[in-house]
């Protein structure tokens, strides 16, 4: 769930394991009726609070994108201001719906996505960080995909 799913969430609240939940601190706050800024202090339980609250896995996306599951926390060190791009996020939910299609686990499937999705903005820094679309990630989404492949061969 990203983007409005979210905000329809904050509003008449569910939980469920069979989800994956990726807000921006903006959104987390929503979910959590609080401010971005308080979930900057503590993005760690932010992050568990949404999964507690809510169920699934939660991806709280930002500088050291976390990944948790209410037992486990992941940090993605990769990635960069480029991320912030409008429809960034469009592309990092489409992937782990792709990975989750694949047949990965929801937990697996968010923590590869989110390694792409870091990852390519990795690949596109040398040019700069600014002036991105988000379907300039594509070609870099799809060569670090291959990259994964290829270690994990």
């Amino acid at each position: 769930l990203d983007a409005d799913a979210l905000n329809l969430l904050a509003q008449d609240a569910s939980n469920s394991d069979e989800w994956i939940l990726t807000p921006h601190p903006g959104e987390a706050a929503r979910l959590l009726e609080t401010t971005s800024g308080n979930i900057q202090q503590d993005r760690f339980v932010a992050t568990d609070e949404i999964v507690k609250r809510y169920g699934g896995i939660c991806v709280l996306k930002g500088a050291g994108t976390i990944i948790s599951d209410g037992e486990s926390r992941w940090v993605c060190d990769c990635g960069n201001s480029a991320l912030s791009t409008a429809g960034t996020g469009d592309l990092l939910t489409g992937a782990i719906a792709s990975f989750v299609a694949q047949g990965m686990t929801l937990k697996d499937a968010a923590a590869t996505a989110v390694w792409v999705h870091g990852h390519a903005a990795g690949m596109l820094a040398p040019r700069g960080e600014r002036g991105w679309l988000a379907s300039d990630f594509l070609p870099a989404m799809r060569a670090a995909v291959h990259t994964l492949e290829f270690q994990e061969a």
